[in-house]
């Protein structure tokens, strides 16, 4: 099923040893940026595919990432060899995501994600949510398809924003009585296993 072929895809050419750089190459290896983290998202994709679209945006936004770390790791080397390969594998994750890019612009319509539509009176409306100075408007707050709304308060849908459920006597009863049992007695101070850690005695 699978092929393994030991040998480097570019020749990598290291002129001394630079463990420091080594050891921030791992994170690159097995990082959240970095290569395994993204075999294994591409596996996961593989087999477990609910919106394609939303996946490559992802992957897109992933490949961008790595290429910024690679970027970086370049700034710490003066090695010739080494600053060739990271070149390499940075110009890579450039191809990747181009690759990606021409995959979502493929399949049309490729947004908004999923197959059910937005409830139309939310679809194109910018809420402030941020008071006071400093707020920014541009394209993606203002413009003929969007409805500025300064104040949206205390909810966008006409209510006051509190949360309610039916529920019955019964159900109150219980919930009354899970409550007590869980509730948290603010009055107690006890010594923690950090104090303990710390040297610090009860009392």
């Amino acid at each position: 099923m699978f092929v393994h072929n030991k040998r480097l895809q570019y020749t990598v050419r290291v002129a001394a040893p630079n463990p420091g750089l080594a050891n921030l190459m791992l994170e690159q290896f097995g990082g959240p940026q970095g290569e395994l983290a993204a075999a294994c998202r591409y596996f996961t994709q593989a087999v477990a595919e609910g919106e394609p679209t939303a996946d490559v945006r992802s992957n897109i936004a992933a490949e961008a990432r790595a290429k910024i770390v690679y970027e970086r790791l370049l700034n710490l080397t003066d090695d010739p060899g080494i600053k060739e390969a990271l070149g390499f594998l940075m110009t890579r994750e450039i191809a990747h995501q181009k690759s990606f890019e021409k995959a979502l612009h493929s399949i049309q319509p490729n947004f908004p994600q999923g197959k059910l539509p937005g409830v139309p009176e939310f679809t194109n409306v910018y809420y402030n949510m941020s008071a006071g100075e400093g707020d920014a408007r541009g394209p993606w707050n203002e413009g003929p398809e969007w409805e500025f709304v300064e104040a949206p308060q205390p909810a966008v849908d006409g209510g006051d924003g509190l949360p309610s459920v039916n529920v019955t006597q019964a159900d109150v009863e219980v919930l009354g009585a899970l409550a007590s049992r869980t509730a948290s007695n603010t009055t107690t101070d006890p010594v923690t296993g950090a104090d303990l850690g710390s040297g610090k005695q009860p009392g």
